[in-house]
């Protein structure tokens, strides 16, 4: 069994973090997204994987290398443009040939990992199965329609009015028999080959097709919101760490992970925490689910459920919180700007200003 990891796409819901920068990287408690994923399909043990990559090519190559670090044997699979997820599948034939494999959106997050659901597979073997989770608001997502005996009888992409709350989570398994639902598609009316439509290729054509409805944990981290959330999930697991300089006027109360190398000076972090090495807090408050990568400044400021990445400095700041932040950026006060007030009253006029 192999895997295809989809690594592509604008990220536009991440701008401008995805201006300079893979969605797919963004880290969430310091370590890249795609990461948590690449790490799931190795738990699952499988170890071929086809990797598909577009603009930030480049990026996703550096960062992940050969897979050797993962376990894995990766292949890169340029796609020039984002044209859907079933295109995906289309352009990666060669590199799939007749072999089962589970397709895995880079981008999104899954506690627990797919191991459970890849041996389930493995035993039953349908055409296809999928993952579904119920949502707040099914029109941002494709949307599963299912019988009274849990059988899935329609999808849709994204719809106007959706037939149930269940949308389709980022992981699909499928056999060899998708690829003839890839090309029996025609593009949607967003110009893309939806997986969604191959899916309902095959339930029309009869086929075996299986759904897991997903009780835990899953997050698109396509925007901000959702990144800082899943920071906040996987923050919450980890263990109490001070490896790091920690010096006798500061405190860390609860799970704080100080990386080493990093420094802690006349401060206060409250967990769950994470510092990364290089980076040093001084005379400051760090509050519950924020992530600090390595080599930051933080000084005389304040911040909370917050996401800063490398190379970054906060000086002066009074509070900051539910907030990303990019590399190498610089936040400082505003200078002050003398305030005057400008008045225009009438006769016998009684005013009251505060200062």
């Amino acid at each position: 069994m192999k895997a295809l990891v989809l690594s592509g796409g604008a990220g536009t819901r991440l701008r401008p973090i995805t201006h300079t920068s893979a969605k797919q990287l963004v880290p969430v408690a310091n370590k890249p997204v795609l990461f948590y994923g690449l790490e799931s399909i190795a738990e699952a043990g499988i170890t071929d994987v086809g990797m598909i990559v577009g603009d930030t090519a480049a990026e996703i190559e550096e960062a992940v290398g050969d897979g050797s670090k993962f376990g894995l044997d990766i292949t890169y699979i340029p796609q020039e443009r984002p044209l859907g997820l079933a295109h995906a599948v289309l352009i990666a034939r060669d590199y799939l040939g007749d072999d089962d494999f589970v397709m895995y959106l880079g981008d999104n997050f899954i506690v627990g990992g797919i191991s459970g659901l890849v041996e389930e597979f493995r035993d039953n073997r349908p055409d296809a199965q999928i993952l579904l989770t119920r949502v707040a608001d099914p029109r941002a997502f494709g949307v599963a329609e299912l019988d009274p005996s849990g059988q899935v009888i329609g999808l849709e992409e994204k719809p106007d009015q959706p037939k149930s709350d269940l949308a389709l989570v980022g992981v699909y398994l499928f056999t060899p028999l998708i690829h003839e639902a890839v090309r029996g598609i025609e593009p949607s009316w967003r110009g893309e080959l939806e997986i969604t439509h191959a899916i309902q290729h095959l339930i029309d054509s009869s086929a075996d097709v299986r759904c897991t409805v997903v009780k835990g944990y899953w997050k698109d981290t396509g925007n901000v919101g959702d990144m800082l959330e899943v920071n906040r999930t996987v923050l919450e697991a980890m263990e109490r760490r001070i490896d790091g300089d920690v010096d006798e006027a500061s405190q860390t109360i609860g799970r704080v992970v100080v990386e080493e190398g990093a420094r802690i000076v006349d401060s206060r972090i409250v967990g769950p925490a994470v510092i990364a090495s290089g980076t040093v807090i001084s005379n400051s408050y760090v509050g519950p689910f924020t992530s600090i990568a390595e080599n930051c400044r933080i000084t005389d400021s304040e911040l909370e459920f917050s996401i800063v990445l490398r190379d970054s400095s906060i000086r002066g700041v009074g509070r900051i919180e539910s907030s990303l932040i990019g590399r190498h950026v610089e936040v400082t006060p505003a200078p002050s700007v003398p305030s005057a007030h400008r008045l225009v009253l009438g006769d016998h006029s009684k005013v009251q200003i505060t200062s």
